[in-house]
């Protein structure tokens, strides 16, 4: 039995392995850090005698603001004001830098804020601690009767003051407390306000670096193909012609790949353009979609590991009304508008990397594995990242320009082009869900759940995968937020033929969340019941989630009329230690084209450190979610993805977004995660929305416009 992933990170032990480290404060940070600050009390606070504050940021920004936060969260505990607060990338280091969810460095699952609010904040008060006493020693007089305001420390008693600046060398040689007071949240002067980003204004005027941005001197410029089909190899390369292309330097020709190594990008591009490429298909060049789903639906059928049971789910779906039902979920690329790329310089005795990655630790790993060298001669900068979306959580791009970058002397820049990203990309898995329930005096009684689809886990993760079950794909199911006293949730692993899975912005609950709340809606008809009613009567034991219904319910006019082949669809979620309800506005017209007209969200993602951030992520999300239910398929023929850029592979357009309104709840909780939550929203609020307008339900996505089309309104 298990619960979900979050619970099981929480609980910090795993089965026969100990995979998650203990996460600390360091006591001292690293030494060439502390040569540059004379008080550097842990891994995150530097202040020099000028009073510069620097923060340093363990996790990726990747466009969610996380920079900002942790920054934030810093700044209010150390007591500094926000203008003097400058920032930097950490650089890779599990023990230093750790994520206390995961203990290895990494930026995903929405628990950026949650996993490190309780260390970041002991971090800037134990830092704080450490200034205080150092005023008072000189002062000689109680600690306790000091107060830190704005970067200074002030003896109210006597009207003495000392700014930070004046004290970090006294406070230097001073041990850092265990414990230190935390503030009383009503006394936040940072925390809970709208701040700009401080990501921001070099975005704009174009000094911002992301990895694409590296530029190290003599850098020379690269692009690659793989072969079409998965797992296959390069065959024979006629390189006449690209040698040839002006510009164009070198053709490195590896087992599984041809690079093609020039003065610029263009050159790259033109001579990879000229190759003459025979590939070896191998053994996969008769996967298909139909393959595929041949095998997934095959597999749901079967008895899968039970991932947590509650009373007697069988004899619970004999007793009222039952309703079965399938739902299913296609690959789907991540197309970040950063291509993959990765610029790197190997030598004899050191490697040089810059990119972009969601995995530090693991990138570093992955040059140093390549190259041979011990990892303290690998240097990894991180970079700004442009998008990410659970894509930049493998560090296969690494290994790959390190491979390449053997053959080359001096620098290169890899960058893969769109075509490239969206055909070897890690896909979001396919996914079936089966579920059965039946209804008796307006609740559910009884409750079952198979998820097939791949144990994501147990790749990325190997000790967490126990049992059978991936903690990830049962995630948003086993802890499903409905009171619901009889269930039984099991997970079946089905890896597809050849094609690479991985995590997607939201993983297991946006495809649980798709399942689930699509069902309800199916269960409150059965049940003769409103949708919002229905659910709003089961939610008795998650007061945060009904609050949070009751005012999407309320902002979104639910129950009021609405025009012809129009109707409204909810989705309630608890995921990522946040509570969502979405309510959608759609219009299907005769062709079935849908027209998402209105979103309106209300979340409880409890302490909110930038409401401006929590916002943008929902709005983000959203849209990211309305995307992938909209026009979200990854397709498979002999072996070969077949989209390949925007024109097959379609993002929602700006003319397209619906008004969205996003709602926060006041809540004295500790954070919630924020970043996947809109995207696990979006498609079961549509897909209900859409029924309400035209009586046709749909089960699997994209929507069916050929379904769609013609029907009239329920």
């Amino acid at each position: 039995m298990t619960t979900s992933r979050r619970a099981f990170l929480q609980a910090g032990t795993a089965a026969g392995s100990a995979f998650l480290l203990g996460f600390h404060i360091p006591l001292a940070q690293a030494a060439d850090a502390a040569a540059r600050a004379p008080f550097a009390p842990n891994a995150f606070i530097r202040i020099d005698p000028q009073g510069a504050v620097t923060l340093i940021m363990p996790q990726a920004e990747m466009g969610q603001g996380v920079y900002t936060s942790i920054a934030m969260i810093l700044a209010e505990e150390l007591d500094v004001p926000w203008a003097q607060v400058s920032i930097e990338a950490a650089p890779p280091s599990d023990k230093l830098y750790g994520n206390p969810l995961f203990g290895i460095q990494v930026t995903g699952n929405s628990n950026s804020i949650r996993a490190f609010w309780p260390s970041l904040r002991k971090a800037g008060a134990g830092a704080r601690a450490l200034l205080t006493e150092a005023a008072a020693r000189r002062w000689k007089v109680a600690a306790q009767t000091c107060h830190t305001e704005a970067g200074t420390v002030k003896h109210v008693p006597s009207g003495r003051s000392l700014a930070y600046a004046a004290l970090v060398e006294d406070a230097g040689h001073l041990s850092p407390p265990k414990d230190p007071p935390l503030k009383n949240p009503a006394d936040f002067k940072t925390i809970g306000k709208s701040l700009k980003r401080l990501d921001t204004p070099e975005k704009v005027n174009g000094k911002a670096l992301y990895g694409i941005d590296a530029m190290p001197p003599g850098v020379k410029f690269a692009t690659l193909a793989l072969c079409p089909v998965f797992g296959g190899k390069v065959g024979q390369v006629d390189d006449s012609k690209a040698q040839q292309v002006p510009g164009v330097r070198q053709i490195v020709v590896l087992e599984d790949l041809v690079a093609v190594v020039g003065d610029h990008m263009w050159a790259a591009k033109q001579g990879l353009a000229a190759l003459g490429i025979t590939w070896d298909e191998g053994p996969n060049a008769n996967v298909t979609s139909e393959t595929v789903w041949q095998q997934l639906r095959a597999a749901s059928e079967k008895s899968g590991a039970v991932a947590k049971t509650s009373g007697d789910a069988d004899k619970a779906l004999a007793s009222g009304e039952r309703l079965d039902a399938a739902y299913e979920l296609p690959f789907l690329a991540h197309a970040p508008m950063e291509p993959l790329n990765c610029t790197v310089h190997v030598k004899s005795d050191s490697c040089e990397v810059w990119v972009g990655t969601q995995v530090q630790t693991r990138a570093q790993s992955a040059a140093a594995q390549v190259t041979g060298l011990p990892l303290d001669k690998v240097t990894l900068h991180n970079h700004l990242l442009g998008g990410g979306f659970g894509r930049r959580l493998e560090a296969d791009m690494v290994a790959t320009a390190t491979r390449i970058a053997k053959h080359v002397d001096g620098p290169v820049k890899v960058v893969w082009s769109r075509e490239e990203d969206i055909q070897h990309d890690v896909y979001r898995p396919v996914y079936r869900d089966v579920l059965a329930a039946s209804v008796a005096d307006g609740r559910v009684v009884g409750w079952t759940h198979r998820i097939t689809g791949s144990a994501i886990i147990a790749r990325w993760l190997p000790p967490a995968f126990q049992k059978g079950i991936d903690i990830d794909g049962v995630d948003s199911a086993v802890d499903i937020p409905y009171d619901i006293q009889n269930l039984r949730v099991e997970f079946q692993r089905d890896e597809p033929p050849a094609v690479p899975t991985g995590f997607w912005r939201g993983v297991g609950p946006n495809n649980n969340v798709f399942a689930i709340e699509s069902f309800m809606d199916e269960l409150a008809k059965k049940a003769g019941k409103d949708p919002v009613a229905f659910r709003r009567g089961m939610l008795g034991k998650n007061p945060r989630l009904l609050a949070a219904l009751d005012l999407a319910a309320g902002k979104s006019g639910w129950g009021s009329p609405l025009p012809a082949r129009t109707g409204r669809g909810v989705a309630a979620q608890g995921a990522f230690g946040s509570f969502i309800a979405t309510v959608a506005e759609v219009e299907v017209d005769e062709n079935g084209d849908v027209r998402v007209h209105r979103i309106v969200c209300a979340v409880d993602t409890g302490i909110v450190v930038n409401p401006d951030t929590v916002v943008a992520q929902l709005q983000g999300g959203l849209i990211f979610g309305l995307t992938a239910a909209l026009f979200g398929e990854i397709t498979i023929d002999k072996g070969r993805v077949q989209q390949s850029n925007f024109q097959n592979y379609r993002m929602l357009r700006i003319n397209e977004v619906p008004k969205i309104e996003v709602h926060l709840i006041a809540s004295g909780a500790a954070p919630g995660g924020i970043g996947e939550t809109g995207t696990t929203a979006a498609p079961p609020a549509v897909g209900n929305a859409i029924y309400a307008a035209t009586g046709i339900r749909l089960r699997r996505l994209p929507i069916d416009r050929v379904l769609l089309a013609g029907r009239k309104g329920a």
